[in-house]
């Protein structure tokens, strides 16, 4: 039974978005209090007196603010210089992944090159971060990818009023597939973001979709993930036959979840050869009064950010 939710996984989440489309899940606008790495726009102040000050000061590149946010535009001027040699791909250099490689060669071939910040949001859903996003922060030098297991949700994205192709590029990603690459370059974002997704993929492959992911990230960019934790009340509402392995548990739709702790989480950051800089357990307590029920509700956020690479010579 297992292994027909994982074989089916695409099947379980299309039918969700075809039952709920967007109406299930609503706009995510906490995020901007929780991660102000999302809407940079709104600190370039804030980042210009940091940057002035690192000049006046003569902090070596590698320091930052505690949330990072000033170093990813000075990062993204070192990474916009473009390497001095061309590579010629061979016939058989067809397929997407040499393509990706040639696009570090040439990075005007790729969505969004000409950006100066970029977020990619992986498991978007029907764009509950993604249009929140683009609506908080109008700068024309932002870009945001968002990808997701569904064709159903990112038709659901494209079709939507708010979807501008000029600034977001959806595209259908199963997270788990280490042979279909990412539509960017290596070191290429300053963000990315993990909203109640990881736990949905099986605990055996959450360390390799981690390490994929950083190798996206410039240095000094950031992961940023919040996610179920240990002994949230869905975990306890679960009976005896939902449980697939250990703290991994399928709904009765079919679509599964997992739930962490904060050391397995950062297990798998830091093995991705990422830093912690925030690691914190959110514990909720949730009333419903027209049900009268009372919930107690676990989350986990994090913030790992790629180290910075030292000037050796």
């Amino acid at each position: 039974m297992p292994v027909d939710y994982e074989i089916n996984a695409n099947k379980y989440w299309n039918d969700f978005y075809k039952i709920h489309e967007n109406g299930f899940f609503k706009d995510r606008h906490w995020l901007f209090t929780e991660f102000p790495e999302l809407a940079p726009i709104q600190n370039q102040n804030h980042l210009k007196e940091l940057l002035s000050e690192k000049k006046r000061s003569e902090v070596p590149e590698c320091k930052s603010s505690e949330d990072g946010s000033g170093l990813k535009i000075e990062q993204q001027d070192c990474s916009s210089v473009s390497l001095g040699h061309k590579t010629q791909p061979t016939p058989v250099e067809e397929n997407v992944t040499q393509k990706l490689s040639h696009l570090e060669i040439c990075p005007a071939e790729f969505p969004g090159s000409s950006a100066t910040y970029r977020i990619l949001e992986v498991g978007c859903g029907v764009g509950n971060t993604v249009f929140p996003i683009l609506q908080t922060n109008n700068d024309p030098r932002l870009f945001v990818y968002c990808c997701d297991f569904s064709s159903t949700a990112i038709e659901l994205v494209q079709t939507n009023s708010a979807y501008d192709p000029s600034r977001c590029f959806a595209f259908v990603h199963d997270l788990c597939d280490e042979d279909k690459s990412y539509p960017v370059p290596e070191d290429s974002l300053n963000v990315i973001i993990l909203i109640f997704v990881l736990s949905a993929i099986v605990p055996d492959k959450m360390q390799k979709a981690i390490d994929r992911l950083s190798r996206l990230l410039k240095p000094g960019g950031m992961m940023l993930l919040r996610d179920y934790g240990r002994y949230d009340m869905a975990q306890l509402r679960f009976k005896k036959g939902q449980c697939l392995s250990e703290n991994f548990y399928v709904r009765g739709d079919g679509t599964r979840v997992y739930f962490f702790t904060q050391d397995e989480l950062d297990t798998l950051f830091t093995t991705a050869g990422l830093e912690k800089v925030q690691n914190l357990v959110d514990r909720r307590l949730q009333v419903n009064r027209g049900k009268q029920l009372t919930m107690y509700r676990v989350w986990i956020q994090c913030k790992y950010r790629k180290p910075i690479l030292s000037n050796t010579g």
